[in-house]
């Protein structure tokens, strides 16, 4: 499995926008499924957290690699629903990152700095 992923996460609903917010989530799905049917990303996990008292309500996390998670996120689809997540709802963000081997190799990197440093 690959080692890099594209974290896509949201917050509740802009209040009167609810039916907008649960389209473009359907939307969202649907697409993220034609990206990994297509080879673009290796896999989608879709997470909807329980209620905490805190901004985060969900995301999703696109994995494959870097340089097809760049361009998936250039799409024009992408961008559109991009675009209309953040009309619906509140505390959209997208976020490269590092999972499961590669995040264990990039904290024994971290860790040489520190290390090279203290």
């Amino acid at each position: 499995m690959a080692g890099h992923a594209l974290f896509i996460g949201f917050g509740s609903s802009r209040a009167g926008r609810e039916r907008i917010a649960a389209q473009n989530f359907e939307d969202s799905v649907a697409y993220a499924e034609q990206l990994k049917a297509a080879g673009e990303i290796e896999s989608v996990e879709i997470v909807i957290l329980n209620a905490h008292g805190g901004d985060l309500n969900g995301f999703f996390l696109l994995r494959g690699d870097p340089e097809r998670l760049a361009r998936a996120s250039m799409a024009p689809e992408f961008q559109r629903l991009a675009m209309r997540a953040s009309v619906a709802n509140e505390g959209v963000g997208f976020v490269s990152a590092v999972v499961d081997g590669e995040a264990l190799r990039s904290m024994a990197a971290w860790k040489e700095a520190v290390a090279d440093l203290i």
